[in-house]
């Protein structure tokens, strides 16, 4: 019954807005606006789930009442076959419900900054750290995101040893998020003459990309260093200082941006992934003690962590967390993410579904 009248109060909500919206007074404020549009669309796929179940339930009554009444045997099976359709109808329905009413990540619906970093094996780490940097950019293609570079730390070779990108588009946080961790790739390096397969990893990291407002950083708390700039650019290479880097006194957080050939451009970028930093590192500190209690399917979210294995020789991808293997590597390193990144948010629905203190 508390879910019912949760459902209810929610669909009340959605009709206020409806209103609200459509008030005068609120079209000349642009704030209200903005904040009751926002709403009205997260409430949006729960009001529709929730009155398709009304409506469904409804026929489902009517359909039951129908069989206690004088019907041929015709029309009787006929019934009874939709009785069977509208319960397995509702049944979806009422699940589909559980899932939306299930508490939010705040951070779902934010861009993200991404950082990719060769660790264990060398040149060859380095390589998977390019290849990785390729494939989500191929992911966030087919989604219809943007990637804008940030920062690239390349290789003799065509290795990575660090890529720092933002990813803007809608709920890239939400799909995004389950890729921190470390990467394992298990192939014959193209130096190795033995043919042996050897095993590197690299490293991950998703942070939700913060405004201003959500998080405080003081002018006095930075210190910024201008240098000349190491990578291609053209002729304005090494002879400008228009890298900047940036370090948050009170962290030790450490930023730097060169890919642009302004130093103003350069500073609002290293700004930008410098916020994200700051503000994983308090959400961390104050949430350790509830993450310990209620790790979800996705693991710990530590960086060290092993969380998927490319196996190159197999074709073969294996997501340790789920327990999910595919074996079509050229796909999936080709950005196709989808079914990998689909269990995982099943796993982490249906743990949450699990604990009765999570669901309303």
């Amino acid at each position: 019954m508390a879910v019912f009248h949760r459902l209810q109060a929610v669909d009340e909500r959605y009709d206020e807005l409806t209103r609200l919206l459509s008030d005068p007074s609120v079209i000349q404020d642009v704030d209200k606006l903005r904040q009751y549009s926002k709403e009205q669309s997260d409430l949006e796929d729960t009001v529709n789930t929730y009155r398709e179940l009304k409506r469904v339930d409804e026929e489902l009554t009517t359909s039951r009442e129908m069989l206690g009444e004088k019907l041929d045997d015709e029309m009787r099976e006929l019934v009874k076959a939709e009785i069977v359709q509208l319960s397995d109808q509702k049944e979806r329905l009422e699940k589909e419900l559980m899932v939306l009413l299930l508490p939010k990540d705040k951070n779902d619906d934010k861009n993200v900054i991404v950082e990719i970093r060769g660790a264990a094996g060398g040149d060859e780490a380095a390589l998977f750290a390019s290849e990785l940097f390729r494939m989500y950019g191929r992911f966030a293609e087919r989604k219809g995101w943007r990637v804008d570079v940030i920062e690239v730390n390349e290789t003799g070779i065509g290795g990575l040893k660090e890529a720092v990108f933002s990813v803007q588009g809608k709920g890239a946080y939400s799909l995004l998020k389950y890729e921190s961790g470390a990467h394992r790739v298990q192939r014959v390096p193209a130096t190795e003459s033995g043919g042996r397969i050897h095993t590197s990893t690299a490293t991950v990291a998703v942070l939700p990309e913060v405004e201003e407002v959500e998080v405080e950083i003081h002018e006095k708390d930075l210190r910024i260093d201008t240098f000349c700039s190491t990578g291609p650019g053209g002729q304005s290479v090494n002879t400008t200082q228009s890298a900047v880097r940036i370090t948050h006194l009170p962290t030790g957080i450490v930023v730097s941006c060169q890919d642009e050939k302004s130093q103003l451009k350069n500073r609002d970028k290293a700004m930008r992934v410098l916020r994200a930093r700051v503000y994983e590192k308090f959400q961390q500190e104050q949430q350790q003690e509830y993450d310990e209690q209620r790790k979800s399917a996705v693991g710990t979210g530590d960086r060290s962590e092993r969380i998927r294995t490319y196996n190159f020789p197999q074709s073969r991808v294996t997501d340790h967390r789920v327990g999910l293997t595919l074996h079509r590597l050229d796909s999936i390193m080709e950005g196709d993410l989808e079914e990998i990144i689909n269990a995982l948010v099943t796993s982490a629905q249906a743990e949450k579904l699990q604990s009765p203190e999570l669901v309303p």
